[in-house]
Formats: C-alpha cells, sequence, structure tokens
C-alpha cells in the first residue's frame, strides 16, 4: 500500500508542486487583498469604497474583450503544438491585445455618458480601467502553465500585490482621496507585469522578438475560440454585473456594503482555479492515452472541489456576522445576510472550473456558450426584479441562482453535458460515496 501511494505520489509530484505555487500565491494575495479591503472599506466608507468597487467591476466587464476566448486555448495549443509556440505566443498577444484595447475604448465611452466629465468618479472610472493596457502580457502567464512552472507567474503577482497592498496602506496613512486608490490598482497591475515579462526572459528559452503574428494562426485561434470567448462575455456579466447594476439601481452605498460580502464570498475562488490550472495538462494527455483513467480522475476533481467549497461555505455561513461585525464595524451590519447568502455560489464556481476545462478537452465550445449565456440572461433578469426591492440582498440571490442554473442545471437539459451533470451530482454525495467505499475496504 505504501509503495503504491509512493507510485501515485511520484506520478503527480510536479502537478502537485505546481499547484502549491499558485495556491501560495492566491493564498498570499487572498490575505493582502482582505487586509487592504477591510482597511479600505473603513477608511473609505461605503460609498466611496462602492464607488471604488463599481469601477472594478465595470473593468471586469469590459476588459472580458480580452479574453478572446484564449484563456485555455493557448495552454492546450503549447501543450500539444510545442514547436509553434512562438507563433501562438505572437498572435495570441496580438489578438489581447486588440481586445483590450476595444474595452478600454468601451469604459470611456461608458464613462463620458454616465459621469460628470471631469469629475473624481470619472478619473477613477479611467485610471483603474487604464490598467487594462498591460494584460495583453498574461500570454506569458499561459506558457508558464504549459510547462508547469507557475511559480514565476505566481512571484510576479504577488510581490506586486505586497507593493500594491503597501502602497494603499500608505495612502490612508496619509488621508488620500479615493483617486489615489485608483493609482494604486494601475501602480500594482504595472509592477506585475514588468515582473513577469522578466521571469520570461530569464527562465524562457523563448524571446519576445521572435513571437510571430499569423494572420492563419489567428484565425485557426478564434475559430476555436470564439465559442468561449461569447461564453467567458455571458460569463463575466453573471459575474460582475450585479454591483453594476447595484450602482444603477440603488446608489453607490449600496455597491459598498454588497461589495465587502461579496469579497469574503470570492475570496476563495482561487482554489478551484488554482487546483484545475495544474491537472489542466495531465487531464488533456489522459484523455488522449485512457478515456476511463481520464474520466476517473475527473469525477475525483468534482469530488474535491465540490467538497472543499461545501467546508468554506458552511463554515462562512456560521462566522459570517462576527467577520463581517470584527472586521469591517457595524457599518457594514448590513453585509451579513448578504454573505450568507452569496458564499454559496461558491459550490457552483467550484464546479464551474472543472467543467471549463472538460468543454475545452472535448471540444464542445458551445455549451460554453449556451450555459453562460443562460446565466447571464438570469442574472439581469433576476437582478432587475429583485434589487429594487431588496438591494443587495436581491444581488445576492439573483447571483446565486443564476450560478446554479450555468453551471449545474443547465447541464441536466443536453445529452451531451448529461455525463458531467452526473459526476457533479454525485460529487454532492462525496463525503458519503467515500465514507461507504472506506467501510468496504
Amino acid at each position: 500500500m505504501i509503495n503504491k501511494l509512493k507510485k501515485v505520489y511520484k506520478r503527480i509530484q510536479v502537478y502537485l508542486a505546481n499547484t502549491a505555487w499558485i495556491m501560495a500565491e492566491k493564498i498570499a494575495v487572498m490575505g493582502l487583498t482582505f487586509g487592504v479591503t477591510v482597511v479600505l472599506a473603513r477608511y473609505l466608507g461605503p460609498e466611496q469604497f462602492g464607488i471604488l468597487a463599481y469601477a472594478n467591476s465595470l473593468v471586469a466587464i469590459f476588459g472580458i474583450a480580452g479574453h478572446v476566448g484564449l484563456s485555455g486555448l493557448v495552454v492546450q495549443e503549447l501543450v500539444k503544438a510545442p514547436e509553434s509556440k512562438n507563433t501562438t505566443m505572437g498572435t495570441s498577444f496580438v489578438l489581447k491585445g486588440l481586445g483590450y484595447m476595444v474595452g478600454f475604448s468601451l469604459i470611456l465611452i461608458t464613462a463620458f455618458l454616465t459621469e460628470s466629465l471631469g469629475g473624481f468618479e470619472f478619473w477613477v472610472l479611467f485610471i483603474v480601467a487604464f490598467g487594462m493596457i498591460f494584460k495583453p502580457l498574461d500570454v506569458i502567464d499561459f506558457w508558464f502553465q504549459s510547462i508547469v512552472k507557475a511559480k514565476y507567474a505566481s512571484i510576479s503577482k504577488t510581490v506586486a500585490a505586497i507593493i500594491g497592498s503597501t502602497f494603499k496602506i500608505l495612502l490612508v496613512s496619509l488621508g488620500a482621496q479615493l483617486v489615489w486608490f485608483a493609482i494604486a490598482h494601475l501602480v500594482q497591475a504595472i509592477i506585475a507585469s514588468i515582473l513577469l515579462i522578466t521571469f520570461f526572459i530569464l527562465k524562457s528559452n523563448l524571446k519576445v522578438t521572435e513571437w510571430k503574428f499569423s494572420k492563419e494562426k489567428a484565425k485557426e485561434l478564434f475559430s476555436q475560440g470564439w465559442v468561449v470567448f461569447l461564453g467567458s462575455i455571458f460569463a463575466v456579466i453573471y459575474l460582475k454585473v450585479d454591483q453594476v447594476m447595484l450602482r444603477w439601481l440603488d446608489g453607490a452605498e449600496e455597491v459598498g456594503i454588497y461589495t465587502v460580502a461579496a469579497t469574503m464570498s470570492e475570496a476563495w475562488y482561487f482554489v478551484p482555479m488554482a487546483v484545475v490550472a495544474s491537472f489542466f495538462p495531465k487531464l488533456i494527455k489522459l484523455k488522449q492515452e485512457s478515456p476511463q483513467q481520464y474520466h476517473h480522475r475527473l469525477q475525483q476533481l468534482f469530488d474535491f472541489l465540490l467538497t472543499i467549497a461545501l467546508v468554506i461555505a458552511v463554515l462562512v455561513t456560521l462566522l459570517a456576522n462576527p467577520i463581517i461585525t470584527i472586521f469591517f464595524s457595524d457599518v457594514y451590519k448590513d453585509a451579513v445576510p448578504i454573505l450568507v447568502v452569496h458564499v454559496w455560489a461558491a459550490l457552483f464556481i467550484f464546479l464551474r472550473a472543472a467543467f471549463s476545462k472538460w468543454i475545452l478537452i472535448e471540444n464542445v465550445l458551445m455549451f460554453s456558450l449556451i450555459t453562460q449565456g443562460l446565466g447571464a440572461i438570469t442574472n439581469v433578469a433576476l437582478n432587475f426584479w429583485l434589487i429594487p426591492r431588496y438591494g443587495g440582498l436581491g444581488a445576492a440571490y439573483a447571483t446565486l441562482i443564476s450560478y446554479a442554473m450555468a453551471s449545474y442545471i443547465a447541464l441536466l437539459f443536453n445529452p451531451k453535458t448529461q455525463v458531467v451533470f452526473v459526476m457533479m451530482t454525485k460529487s454532492f454525495f462525496a463525503p458519503i460515496r467515500y465514507s461507504l467505499l472506506r467501510k468496504r475496504t
């Protein structure tokens, strides 16, 4: 038994190490983000904190234009066809650059239409959005993922987060105005990009100057990724539209209160992304080499992710009141019921992380569009109905229901995705299943 465990560990050692680096980075950033969020929320108050959160949400929505459906697809291309790495990297960089320029332009148009020109809210939007200019360098992160060396991207993001967080705390001590915190956000994005490209130059056998743009490669990537791209647009709508609609329908103060709850709930979303990112290359190979083993590992992945999400949801539900009142003060006490509802969306976010990779591996990209679109429509419709009646709590219920619809319920209605629906359903009973299995053995 011990020898068998050693063999299993040896086979997955590199993936566990890669996951550890990603987890370490995410935990460090999560801790810093939490600490800074507490300080900023207390310092700025619900209204100004809500304005900053609104800017970040609007950037997330329009910034999806730079996604271009390439995230997992580029990693897959680099794994399958390493001989075309320079062309893949160069083409992806150009496509993402064009996409982010479109997103940046859309934010400027929105700012001109909705905010007073030259007002502090306008400048907060502009400065936060300017960080999108550096996002095309994310293709370097894809490269490190493909060779299972996520530590370099992790170090870059962690160091940038430390510097950015230190800058924000300094601004609080100096009594700075809101616009300076938007500048701090931009500084963090710039530092992360500089470090990422530095590691690429030092640790990669590739050179940025050797990246090549190919129209043929662009057509190939976009022909495969456009469905994921549209799906990602829908995904970010149902992930971030709640704060934007709260701002438009209820005001910035309610956004600030909701953001405190959402921050505590979403702080854990790095876990499934870190786990799945590390095992994605292995799943690709298993699909080609051993379909039976591939399905077995996929079920184990769903089980693992769901169990973690369930533990988090229960703990946060029980501790929601002391968490909010101790860290954020009674000013944000209305965030407690919002957090209690919102945190249960984690179950479906964790499952979605594995499902999104299944979509790529199985080459059934249309399901990304269909499910994310259904989630977006559900979320927007429920927000229009619930926010005027219940404010932030209504937005939390809309989020929970739309996540469940997009990442679980919708899979029941198509024969191709029903196999994943069954896997997810089995994962809800994972603790019981593994307990019974253990008794039998």
